[in-house]
């Protein structure tokens, strides 16, 4: 008979994942919007190409915190 992790694990964890999930993604993108002004101001003919890099990593960022709190609510409602 084996045991599974997700048998052993209260389901209150998984909504605390989701949580730090959506805190993390949060912090993520906002260094990142950070960088971008630091270096937009820095180099003012090159925001274009910073925007769009900026876009495309927060999108990234976005998704990855999406899945892990689509996880954690998963593990709250598995049974």
């Amino acid at each position: 008979m084996t045991t599974l992790l997700a048998d052993v694990v209260q389901p209150g964890y998984g909504a605390l994942g989701a949580g730090l999930a959506a805190i993390g993604a949060g912090i993520g993108i906002g260094q990142i919007g950070k960088g971008a002004v630091d270096s937009i101001a820095r180099q003012p003919e090159a925001s274009n190409d910073i925007r769009a890099n900026m876009i495309l990593a927060a999108a990234l960022v976005e998704g990855v915190a999406l899945l892990a709190a689509v996880a954690g609510l998963l593990a709250v409602f598995q049974k």
